[in-house]
């Protein structure tokens, strides 16, 4: 019996392949729990892709913290775990939930499988606390499901046994298909995708921003917002689109910085349809995201990485993806030269994914299977 456990919205989009391809699998039983420690945001992901979960611990409270959030998902799962009855429980990369359903499903004696292995920065405190979580998570796990070799080579280093490790690309990518083959259908209707329509200027190039790591809250989305301010009013012909994250420490000082600004467009956080639709129509972005640094390569589309180091170093390698951290010079300079010189953003965005060709939770049902 599979027990699929995710919690936040990068987690569901990346679990979402994997639950769908064991849901073709009439010879075993896949149930899904969510722990919900995103609640919005992961429900807009389980409507896109028609997943209704079999638990939800809904454990997402007002100004939660870390020690609350670990705490509870951990005494909720005890339940759940003993209902469920599992053989295997899957947890995905570097969340709290992956680290406290690790720590309670060995608890309970399950296998453990962490999809998204391996990826490290080698320090602890960067990303935090996303390196601690999935170092953890790596500690527990039986078997490792790791996105490239990169990752392998990783885990091979911290001695878990070759014979553990599977090598299958990223679900994000198998995900990013089925998501951008979706809302490019016809009959495919939304809302969001209907108002962006309307505010998104197609005769300029459009620059999508993210940003809401905890490591650049404060002085570093000062000077990341200084830079989108300074690239607006150089660049008429540009149209940055920058979805807010609703946390305060991000909320507040963007708005302050970047309102009023008449080619900066704020909108609200966007489900992950409108964000597929929207990553399609962008000419570069710039975010801290980790996922994003995955499924941009696969629409051709050049990343300017707002942080100092990355986990996912593979689309350095391919060129795809360039770190300027929160230097206002760096970001605008590696803008300047997406904008203005035409042959480098070329080289830039030339389609080439070190992450996956789709078929990454295909590899991971089959590998359960031969057990």
């Amino acid at each position: 019996m599979n027990l699929i456990v995710f919690g936040t919205r990068p987690e569901a989009i990346k679990m979402a392949p994997l639950v769908l391809e064991f849901a073709k699998e009439t010879s075993c039983v896949t149930k899904v729990c969510v722990t919900a420690q995103h609640r919005e945001m992961l429900d807009q992901v389980l409507d896109f892709f028609e997943i209704i979960p079999d638990y939800d611990l809904n454990v997402m409270k007002p100004n939660q913290n870390l020690y609350s959030l670990t705490a509870t998902i951990i005494e909720n799962m005890k339940a759940v775990l003993e209902d469920a009855k599992p053989d295997f429980v899957y947890v995905h990369g570097d969340t709290t939930t992956s680290m406290a359903v690790g720590i309670a499903a060995f608890y309970y004696g399950a296998k453990v499988c962490h999809v998204e292995a391996g990826l490290r920065t080698f320090d602890r405190k960067y990303p935090f606390p996303e390196e601690f979580n999935r170092q953890l998570t790596g500690k527990i796990a039986d078997y490792h499901f790791a996105p490239t070799p990169v990752s392998k080579q990783n885990l091979l280093q911290e001695n878990v046994r070759d014979i553990n490790i599977l090598v299958t690309g990223n679900t994000v990518i198998d995900a990013l298909l089925l998501g951008v083959k979706k809302v490019n259908q016809e009959s495919f209707k939304d809302s969001e995708i209907d108002h962006l329509k309307g505010i998104v200027d197609f005769s300029k190039k459009i620059i999508l921003v993210t940003g809401h790591r905890r490591e650049n809250h404060g002085e570093g989305l000062i000077k990341i917002c200084t830079a989108l301010k300074k690239l607006a009013l150089d660049y008429k012909g540009i149209q940055i689109i920058y979805p807010v994250h609703l946390n305060p420490n991000v909320e507040g000082p963007v708005n302050e910085l970047l309102s009023g600004i008449k080619n900066i467009i704020l909108v609200k956080p966007l489900a992950y349809a409108a964000f597929l639709w929207l990553m399609e129509k962008a000419y570069f972005i710039i975010t801290d995201s980790g996922g994003i640094q995955e499924e941009a390569p696969s629409l051709g589309k050049p990343v300017l990485v707002t942080r100092d180091t990355t986990e996912r170093p593979e689309a350095i390698d391919a060129g795809t993806v360039c770190l300027v951290g929160t230097n206002t010079n760096v970001i605008l300079k590696e803008s300047k030269k997406l904008l203005d010189d035409s042959a480098y953003y070329q080289s830039k965005s030339i389609l080439h994914n070190p992450y996956g060709d789709g078929k990454s939770a295909q590899r991971i049902v089959n590998f359960i299977k031969e057990l």
